[in-house]
């Protein structure tokens, strides 16, 4: 079972599960710890090979990796710890991981927050992708990680969130650095389906502005979603919105979540 951490409400019965991207860890949540402790039992998730669940790689995950079998890595702890249904925040790659055990488990989701959300891998990210498969036996990860940082949070307002995720991804093997990247193998259809589907749980997106390469689809799929989505933009902020603008992210998202009943009246 993958590694994680609890921080208890004791007025309170719902739960908010976080759930970072790839590279990252649940440390990446700690402007958001004492905000929404106050109102939910808060759960975080280090996923396969990230944080404190990368000493658990050669025993636990032989496995191919596929979003489905990390998102039942999700549910596993959910199961273990008794929780039936919880609220899901997520970042970056972690909104398609939230997005999909949501396709699998509705009745699980409350919820979702799906932040710096990706949605469709537009020209600029299919030729990073492609870069990635052709060197990625070849440069060391981290080589590899930090271009990407770099295009994906170019700005100097990103520098923060660019280097915390530097930081953790120096945390990772090569080994299972290539076993996340594999999985942009199935990305396209996986996201080509997700936003042709609307589901009918509550979803806010919450994007940067500046978050020039996914912003643009976010914004079609949720004109096309608008029964079940919602869209806030961050200004002078890039794709990592809850540590760039972590006040007005915090706001927002808890928002959202206590007055979910009123959103879509």
């Amino acid at each position: 079972m993958i590694s994680y951490s609890i921080y208890k409400n004791d007025i309170s019965l719902e739960w908010v599960t976080f759930v970072h991207g790839a590279g990252g860890s649940s440390s990446i949540w700690f402007k958001q710890i004492r905000e929404f402790q106050k109102h939910f039992n808060i759960l975080l998730l280090d996923l396969r090979g990230h944080g404190s669940s990368n000493s658990q790689i050669k025993k636990a995950f032989k496995q191919k990796y596929t979003f489905k079998s990390i998102a039942n890595d999700v549910i596993e702890v959910l199961d273990f710890l008794k929780i039936k249904k919880s609220h899901f925040i997520g970042i970056s790659l972690g909104t398609i991981i939230i997005r999909q055990l949501a396709e699998d488990n509705p009745g699980r989701v409350q919820t979702m927050i799906l932040g710096g959300a990706i949605l469709k891998m537009n020209f600029r990210s299919q030729v990073l992708m492609r870069l990635g498969n052709v060197f990625k036996y070849v440069l060391p990860y981290l080589v590899l990680y930090k271009f990407f940082a770099f295009v994906i949070m170019p700005n100097k307002n990103h520098k923060q969130s660019r280097i915390l995720f530097i930081n953790e991804a120096k945390k990772l093997y090569q080994k299972e650095f290539i076993r996340w990247f594999k999985l942009t193998a199935e990305i396209n259809p996986v996201l080509r389906w997700f936003r042709q589907k609307e589901l009918s749980i509550p979803t806010f997106y919450v994007m940067g502005e500046e978050d020039y390469m996914f912003l643009p689809s976010v914004k079609k799929v949720v004109e096309k979603h608008s029964k079940s989505s919602k869209l806030f933009v961050i200004k002078r902020c890039g794709h990592v919105v809850n540590i760039e603008q972590a006040t007005i992210f915090n706001q927002q998202v808890l928002d959202f979540i206590l007055n979910r009943n009123c959103q879509f009246k």
